[in-house]
């Protein structure tokens, strides 16, 4: 699991999706999440605009644990 850190409370799923280096790109994040190929909390997730909190945990072909200011959220690939 490797930790991000972002700067605001909350993050959308698209951002993330780059942030973290799942994708290179913010269109090839858009692509991965409009696929199906991105889950949160173990869910499929295709809303690209989805707003990630403290504790959600993402999947996209590997494992993220994400760092806010002061709350961590959760990825997986």
């Amino acid at each position: 699991m490797v930790d991000v850190v972002i700067r605001d409370e909350m993050i959308r799923l698209g951002q993330f999706v780059k942030l973290a280096g799942a994708v290179e790109s913010g269109a090839m994040a858009k692509e991965a999440i409009a696929e199906g190929l991105v889950e949160v909390n173990g869910e499929v997730c295709c809303q690209r605009g989805r707003q990630l909190h403290v504790g959600d945990v993402v999947a996209v072909d590997g494992q993220f644990s994400v760092s806010g200011k002061k709350e961590v959220f959760r990825v997986s690939h």
